[in-house]
């Protein structure tokens, strides 16, 4: 079983010493999924929220919290991330919204948790942008789908 590093030999939680470790590319995907009545997305899709463009504010919000992982995760590395790419898919056979997120950087430690952070953020503005017409949407299946680089090298989700 893999040792967790986040804590040390005393079992305290603490940051991971990466200034060892080689720079390498990094890459991060991740995915997950707000569930809604197809009337709810009928509207995002139509362009009716009153509160705008849905989709596109998720996706600028998306990206920030990528970029803002290290101030919300304790123990994260502030990373210079080179990319988030964030795609809001509307699938009527949800029904709902897919979110995917990609996250790219070169340096010392990975960027799974930005990634994680993009796909949350960007579906908890969704919630936020059309909660007045349905409370009961839901958040689901946010995952780490891909990651490649570093010592651990490439992992893909089944």
């Amino acid at each position: 079983m893999a040792e967790l590093t986040h804590f040390d030999a005393k079992g305290d939680a603490h940051m991971v010493d990466v200034s060892d470790k080689p720079s390498t590319a990094r890459i991060a995907v991740a995915e997950g999924a707000v569930r809604m009545t197809p009337e709810t997305l009928a509207m995002i899709t139509e362009g009716r929220a009153k509160k705008g463009d849905v989709l596109g504010v998720a996706r600028l919000a998306g990206i920030m919290g990528a970029k803002k992982t290290a101030e919300l995760i304790p123990l994260c590395h502030p990373l210079p991330i080179t990319k988030v790419a964030v795609e809001l898919t509307p699938d009527e056979s949800l029904p709902g919204v897919r979110i995917e997120a990609t996250v790219k950087t070169g340096g010392q430690t990975g960027v799974e948790m930005e990634a994680l952070t993009a796909v949350s953020t960007a579906a908890l503005t969704l919630y936020d942008m059309v909660k007045a017409v349905e409370k009961s949407m839901v958040i689901e299946g946010i995952r780490l789908k891909l990651k490649d680089g570093g010592k651990s090298g490439r992992y893909e989700a089944m």
